[in-house]
């Protein structure tokens, strides 16, 4: 009888799981925390559950935000921080860890992935570099054996810088001081099949350089875009090209297979007198056009059949967030959940939008909500298939 309640434990994770087929598949949004007016999580739950989007990103394992994001079907991945890689590189410090601040939530709330340190390549810490992948196997070896690794990746986020070259995308490398960890990193991605996280913002690309760097293309609005001379793909964004970017230089070192995606990308709409460019309007243009790519489940240039994952950096203004005044001006939202500026987000849950653009982003969303239902049929139905079959089964 054990035996039996198991494999129905078993198949109501799977089919928890499933139901991940709803929503706009390709589209998540960072939820940082650094503010002292920030709306509870409760409500910050109800703001995404409104806005359609079924993907967050939290950068610790906060008990209050995976206790109000339970049955909410938002999939969430979790961070550990920079400071606890030294521990967690202990087997049984990893699996502690799982057993404290991930165990206790999952299935309900639905955690799919731990984010294992933040950019730790493209700091100044050399040790804090090598305590990456052992954390990293640790915490893997953790979930595997409370059976949790099939639904829960492990990764680690990390900043364009550590490409060498990014231009064109097809002469990028990652750094010659890289050569030794980056191997072992992406061997763990590729045994493991977890994703290459990378924070990617084009808006920095055009603040260094304004007069050589195309707004335009930095902003996804229609220019002449660039040819790569060596693969003859066009590119007309910016962000695309630094997402193939990292395919290649992973490619190089003979991980072809790798999945990328976008774990940070967003455009600032306040900024200092030295920040060029970082303004409301570029902010707005940048996330709608990008919302509408999502929307659509594009893919790069280099492989324009999979769906480019992209997480929007941010939810909210931070107010407290150290640095120059755009660190505390990415959010979509106020702390207190008053709009920033509106990006068309709000049309996924409405159907009386009357502008072309919020037309398109309803007419997707609802064409996404058809196929969602479809999946939750198909999926109840091998469910209840399977219970009738363990129940005919002697134990």
């Amino acid at each position: 009888m054990a035996t039996f309640f198991g494999k129905i434990a078993m198949l109501h994770i799977l089919l928890v799981h499933s139901l991940s087929l709803s929503g706009v598949e390709s589209l998540g949004i960072n939820y940082g925390q650094i503010g002292d007016n920030l709306l509870p999580p409760e409500k910050v739950r109800d703001l995404l559950q409104s806005l359609k989007l079924t993907k967050a990103r939290i950068y610790d394992t906060n008990p209050q935000i995976l206790t109000a994001f339970a049955n909410s079907g938002i999939e969430l991945v979790v961070t550990v921080e920079n400071d606890k890689l030294g521990i967690l590189m202990d087997p049984q410090q990893a699996l502690q860890w799982v057993i404290t601040n991930i165990r206790p939530y999952f299935p309900a709330t639905r955690i799919t992935g731990i984010a294992v340190g933040n950019e730790v390549f493209t700091g100044a810490d050399t040790t804090l570099m090598t305590y990456l992948v052992p954390a990293m196997v640790s915490i893997h070896g953790a979930l595997v054996q409370l059976g949790m690794d099939q639904y829960i990746h492990v990764s680690t986020p990390s900043s364009l810088a550590v490409l060498a070259e990014s231009y064109p995308p097809s002469a990028a490398s990652f750094r010659s001081e890289l050569a030794g960890i980056m191997p072992l990193l992406l061997q763990f991605l590729s045994s493991t099949k977890a994703p290459f996280w990378i924070n990617a913002y084009t808006y920095f690309a055009y603040k260094d350089d304004p007069n050589r760097v195309s707004l335009d293309y930095v902003l996804f609005n229609p220019n002449a875009g660039m040819v790569d001379p060596y693969t003859k793909l066009h590119y007309d964004n910016m962000l695309y090209a630094q997402v193939d970017a990292v395919i290649i230089a992973a490619a190089r070192m003979g991980f072809e297979g790798l999945e990328v995606r976008v774990s940070e990308t967003g455009w600032p709409s306040k900024g200092d007198p030295d920040e060029v460019g970082a303004t409301i309007e570029n902010a707005a243009i940048y996330n709608q056009n990008l919302l509408r790519r999502q929307l659509r489940n594009e893919g790069t240039p280099l492989r324009p059949n999979m769906r480019l994952e992209v997480y929007l950096f941010a939810l909210f203004n931070e107010d407290q967030k150290p640095g120059p005044t755009s660190e505390r001006n990415y959010g979509l939202y106020q702390p207190d959940g008053t709009m920033a500026y509106n990006v068309g987000l709000s049309a996924l849950s409405t159907t009386s939008s009357t502008s072309t653009a919020s037309i398109s982003l309803t007419s997707s969303a609802n064409r996404v909500e058809k196929m969602g239902y479809q999946s939750l049929v198909y999926w109840m139905f091998v469910y209840l298939v399977a219970i009738q079959v363990f129940m005919r089964r002697p134990f």
